[in-house]
């Protein structure tokens, strides 16, 4: 048995270093799915968190029922907390405490109510914030 290991130890090690350069191959390629999944749906959350911003703005301090329609944020809110699935943990949870306060608060925008504005501010600032970071340390 030892005498066939030293007759084929070149092909084992051949043998080695190809697997070993496969696994790392795969968990490479797997690794950089994930990063661009992650980096795609981090730019949309963004876009879309800036269009929020857009209508609560509009709404609240303009006055703009056309184009600061509170109703056209919702579909802005669903977008944003389906595509943080896609997004790590902490991500998640900032989209679920933005719809939490957007729920609570959308059908006062426009009045001269700030503690409405000013949460919902809040939260899309750590949003953006936990979007941001989580870019950040992608490999």
């Amino acid at each position: 048995m030892l005498s066939q290991i030293k007759k084929n130890s070149l092909s084992l090690i051949s043998l080695v270093v190809a697997l070993s350069a496969l696994s790392y191959n795969t968990w490479r390629n797997e690794q950089s799915e994930y990063n661009r999944n992650i980096r795609n749906a981090g730019f949309e959350v963004l876009l879309h968190v800036g269009e929020i911003q857009r209508i609560v703005y509009l709404a609240h301090y303009d006055k703009d029922t056309q184009r600061g329609n509170p109703r056209s944020g919702w579909v802005e809110i669903l977008v944003i907390k389906d595509l943080s699935q896609l997004m790590p943990a902490e991500v998640n949870k900032a989209s679920d405490e933005l719809y939490d306060s957007w729920s609570e608060y959308w059908d006062i925008l426009g009045t001269n109510s700030d503690i409405g504005v000013a949460d919902i501010d809040n939260k899309i600032n750590q949003l953006r914030k936990k979007v941001l970071t989580s870019l950040k340390v992608l490999e």
